[in-house]
């Protein structure tokens, strides 16, 4: 649990170099059930697309009855797709952090228990692994949470799509109690720290 709110959450001090380039990059995340995570990139500004699927194993086991035993190397995981003219890689993670999950859980993430449910970022390269890194280590030492994170920082293998069921989930089933009890407060949290900063940057 962080110590802080979102609005107070603290900025990476070490961010990506290409963050003021045109075009689209894509951060690979794993914060427990991906219907929770995706819902939140979903209304993130800067991000253009979000798919769940699974990051960690391999090809034959990227299915969510295989994945869901627990026993394969995947993580339920989201790709984000944004433009790196309006939103770093840094505030990628910084919205991971501080509100699209908790950090410090081992290997669960609210109801959810499972390997598959781990907190995870898979870097795509040195520069995303430098960022990732840097940004544990600075919240680490700041306290920022009662407990240490637990986040896995590794090389992106590949993403593999899940099912088109599983795809815009939050969106398409807003009165589901999971998605009523786990995804929304998070994607209110969400426009809450949005309207924040739009209000200190009219200032």
């Amino acid at each position: 649990m962080a110590r802080v709110s979102p609005e107070e959450f603290p900025d990476p001090v070490v961010d990506s170099t290409l963050a003021t380039t045109a075009g689209q990059s894509r951060a690979i995340l794993a914060g427990g059930c991906f219907w929770c995570v995706e819902a939140v990139y979903k209304n993130l500004d800067g991000v253009s697309s979000v798919n769940s699927g699974y990051a960690g194993g391999t090809a034959d086991t990227a299915d969510y009855e295989t994945v869901s035993t627990g026993t394969t190397d995947h993580a339920e995981s989201v790709e984000v797709v944004y433009d790196p003219s309006r939103i770093s890689y840094g505030q990628i993670l910084k919205v991971f952090f501080a509100i699209a999950h908790d950090p410090t859980q081992l290997n669960r993430q609210g109801p959810d228990t499972g390997r598959q449910y781990r907190s995870a970022i898979f870097y795509a390269d040195d520069e995303q692994k430098r960022v990732a890194e840097a940004y544990i280590d600075q919240l680490n030492k700041a306290h920022v949470f009662d407990h240490a994170i637990v986040t896995e920082v590794v090389p992106l293998q590949a993403f593999y799509q899940a099912e088109t069921y599983h795809q815009d989930y939050a969106a398409r089933n807003p009165l589901n109690p999971y998605i009523v009890f786990n995804a929304q407060p998070k994607v209110r949290k969400l426009r809450a720290y949005q309207q924040a900063k739009e209000k200190i940057r009219n200032r």
